[in-house]
């Protein structure tokens, strides 16, 4: 019975034997000293001075804009499949992607409504 999991267990020592050894070669091949010029510790910005911190803070509704487009392009992935076998499915297949649209414009009707796709009121 555990002769089946005899590949996966050979696969694990195999990555675990590579990454520890990947971690000794940089370990002995790698930088020793650590530099103490400000210089080498700030980051690269484009060959231009850094000026502030380095991280800001962002508002939220950057975060949200991003989140909203993953959430509606994640949502259009769902159309191919059904575009392919669309003469398959029938009136069935037809009458849930009409559902499964009319939720998705209730949802994006919600966000727009609520301003969340407006750029102009980020700055406020």
């Amino acid at each position: 019975m555990l002769e089946k999991y005899l590949p996966i267990a050979i696969l694990f020592i195999l990555a675990t034997g590579l990454a520890g050894l990947v971690v000794l070669i940089s370990i002995l091949f790698g930088p020793r000293k650590r530099s103490q010029k400000q210089a080498k510790i700030v980051p690269y910005e484009s060959g231009m001075t850094a000026i502030g911190p380095g991280q800001r803070r962002f508002p939220v509704r950057f975060y949200l804009v991003a989140v909203l487009f993953i959430l509606f392009d994640l949502e259009i992935v769902f159309f191919y499949p059904w575009a392919v076998a669309f003469r398959e499915l029938g009136a069935g297949g037809l009458i849930s992607m009409l559902s499964f649209m009319g939720i998705l414009l209730v949802g994006f009707i919600w966000v727009w409504k609520k301003g969340a796709l407006e750029w102009e009121k980020m700055d406020k």
